[in-house]
């Protein structure tokens, strides 16, 4: 874990390998199937699957995942919030250079990103700018119509030869911090590319509250008193 700590705080994110079986991530891609059929989603996100789903809602308390951020949080750690990306093999569009800070701002949380189908380039696998997480970048980037990322940065003021891709086989997890610059490839394999990615922070420091935290919950620890 020291080793996992170290590497966070250089380059502002890790990856773990192996951390969920393929039996798991086969588990979770068809609760996700289910919440989207039942909440009629098929827009690329769904955001609450916690606030909708027992085994997410012990996804968010799984040992394995806490003891992981625990180094990087510190003893008292909370889940805000979680939702399902997926990238079908008819949808194309990649994801734009961000961070994800602008989004939220207040206390600074680590994202964590959990793959549930092989993630390659060819599919839609993440790409991560190391180091950038000490710093605010300037999202001054501009959205097409109908395109998301409204706080994005101009495709030319990144560096992408300096950026790492983060191939994932189901059950891998990417921990990154809400300052570290990532984007993904579009999808042109003709192949699904489905991911978990949930929110969390520290509970021992002050923050904003969230409206889209409707699930938020102790998962170690205590909260601030």
């Amino acid at each position: 874990m020291d080793d996992l700590k170290r590497d966070f705080e250089e380059q502002g994110f890790v990856a773990i390998r192996g951390m969920f079986t393929e039996a798991e991530t086969a588990a979770f891609k068809a609760e996700c199937n289910r919440l989207l059929e039942q909440h009629s989603a098929y827009a690329g996100v769904f955001v609450g699957l916690a606030a909708n789903s027992p085994l997410f809602r012990d996804l968010a308390r799984d040992t394995r995942l806490v003891d992981a951020l625990e180094p990087l949080l510190g003893p008292n750690i909370e889940f805000l919030s979680d939702k399902v990306v997926f990238k079908s093999s008819s949808m194309a569009t990649g994801s734009p250079w961000h961070q994800d800070w602008p989004y939220w701002e207040g206390l600074h949380k680590i994202s964590v990103w959990i793959a549930l189908d092989p993630a390659t380039p060819e599919n839609g696998c993440l790409k991560i700018l190391p180091g950038s997480h000490k710093q605010v970048a300037v999202h001054d980037g501009v959205a097409g119509a109908g395109e998301g990322f409204g706080h994005r940065l101009r495709p030319e003021a990144v560096d992408e030869s300096k950026a790492v891709m983060l191939p994932c086989a189901p059950g891998d997890v990417v921990l990154f911090h809400d300052l570290t610059l990532h984007a993904s490839f579009p999808n042109i394999s003709g192949q699904d590319r489905w991911s978990v990615i949930s929110t969390d922070r520290s509970a021992s420091e002050p923050d904003l509250d969230y409206s889209w935290s409707v699930a938020k919950e102790i998962v170690r620890g205590k909260a601030l008193s």
